[in-house]
């Protein structure tokens, strides 16, 4: 699973290779890099907080003394590079979460992704280099994709959401028949929503990080738990004894449990905070629907059929998301 970085044939966009490669810009990686004439540094030195300015100003006045002193001739695809140059908008990490400040910077980077920007990597004063997109447009951000590719991701993550908790309470109407079935008390037989529930409350304490390395990412874990909690449905619908069906509504539970916990993330991935709360509302109703309709979707199945319809409804379900 290499990065895109690492594939052969590589090459930066052309737009941030003539920013690097522009007069007035230091070429050194490993020191800050920022563009702009005399007016937009005082704008940024105004704009940031005292923990910012001490990394970026030393920055600032070393690129304007290279403006002042760069006699060097531009190269043919260096021409124009104002156009290119990125005046510095606050980080997301310069700002409290769910603050009016927050609010602006994302109105202002919504904006800046609607043009193609060159985005340089900033070297802070205690050596880390903080790494962004190429460019504001990059099309490897999520938050870039179009309309209609956002709200298809959106629509399967919640679908799978309702899915996965819908699995605990739609075994609710086979109480009656797991009793008569398997000989055991009606506190037995609640096991297994128990251990369901149980489960999916352990797994997002494994998942939940793994999605955050980088080299795994959210759609592995997806993908994954995803494929064994459908391929477990089939047994659960089939098993014939008591012990057998706790363990499988266990590692049902367990390994339809990402979406619960990471479902949210990738809502943020893909949504910046002006649009986020629409998002989450979508999101947070699909989860609340499950327990609520799975007992009225698993009633009438169970009473016509038998109590094994529930789970086979299960994996229908599943099989779709």
């Amino acid at each position: 699973m290499p990065y895109p970085e690492e594939l052969p044939g590589f090459e930066l966009p052309a737009t941030y290779n003539a920013l690097l490669n522009s007069s007035g810009i230091h070429k050194s990686p490993t020191t800050p890099t920022t563009t702009g004439r005399t007016e937009k540094a005082r704008t940024r030195r105004s704009s940031l907080s005292s923990s910012s300015e001490e990394d970026i100003t030393p920055a600032t006045e070393r690129d304007l003394d290279l403006e002042k002193h760069d006699t060097a001739p531009v190269h043919e695809y260096n021409q124009n590079t104002d156009a290119l140059s990125l005046s510095r908008t606050k980080s997301r990490l310069e700002t409290m979460p769910f603050s009016e400040e927050r609010l602006e910077v994302e109105a202002e980077l919504a904006i800046e992704r609607t043009q193609t920007k060159p985005i340089v990597p900033i070297k802070t004063s205690d050596g880390n280099i903080l790494v962004d997109w190429y460019t504001t447009d990059d099309p490897a951000n999520p938050q870039n994709w179009s309309n209609n590719k956002r709200l298809v991701v959106s629509i399967i993550i919640c679908f799978y959401t309702f899915v996965v908790y819908t699995g605990s309470a739609i075994y609710t109407s086979s109480i009656e028949g797991v009793i008569e079935k398997f000989h055991v008390t009606p506190t037995n037989a609640s096991l297994p929503l128990s251990l369901y529930v149980l489960a999916y409350g352990i797994g997002p304490l494994l998942f939940a990080p793994l999605s955050e390395i980088p080299i795994i990412g959210r759609s592995p874990v997806y993908a994954v738990t995803m494929a064994l909690f459908t391929i477990l449905s089939l047994p659960t619908a089939m098993v014939d004894n008591f012990a057998g069906l706790l363990v499988l509504r266990f590692l049902q539970g367990f390994f339809g449990s990402p979406c619960l916990a990471i479902g949210a993330a990738t809502m943020q991935d893909m949504y910046s905070l002006l649009y986020l709360p629409y998002a989450l509302v979508a999101w947070v109703s699909a989860a609340y629907c499950g327990p609520a309709l799975g007992p009225l979707i698993s009633g009438f199945a169970v009473t016509a059929k038998g109590w094994r319809w529930s789970l086979w409804e299960i994996l229908w379900v599943s099989f779709i998301s």
